[in-house]
């Protein structure tokens, strides 16, 4: 008795599932583009913001650093990463996967703002 309450104990303290290989390597990938991507975003909404504005000198300065950080080799070989993974992730039969990449991203999102 003392030797099954003993291994349930130990069975009830281990995680129940741990993420697939493919979602911890994008939350990896994702935590670390996390920078990279809060800045386009930011530079998105300016843009948008000195279209309405009709601020043509503005749009052509954020566009180009848009396009700087589009072609920042670090940046573009890790996003090409994610793109190969998202895939892989969908068809994941691990449904914790995408709940955990989901929960990330959210919190991602929310501290760049």
């Amino acid at each position: 008795m003392r030797a099954l309450l003993l291994a349930l104990g130990v069975l009830t303290c281990m995680p129940a599932h741990a993420l697939s290989t493919a979602a911890q390597e994008f939350m990896s990938i994702s935590k670390e583009l996390e920078p990279a991507q809060c800045e386009k975003r930011r530079l998105r909404r300016e843009i948008a913001l000195a279209e309405v504005e009709q601020r043509p000198a503005d749009i052509k300065k954020l566009r180009a650093r848009f396009a700087a950080l589009d072609k920042d080799k670090k940046v573009a070989r890790l996003e090409r990463r994610l793109a190969e993974l998202e895939p892989r992730l969908a068809r994941s039969s691990d449904p914790e996967d995408l709940d955990a990449v989901s929960r990330q991203q959210r919190e991602a999102f929310y501290r760049c703002e």
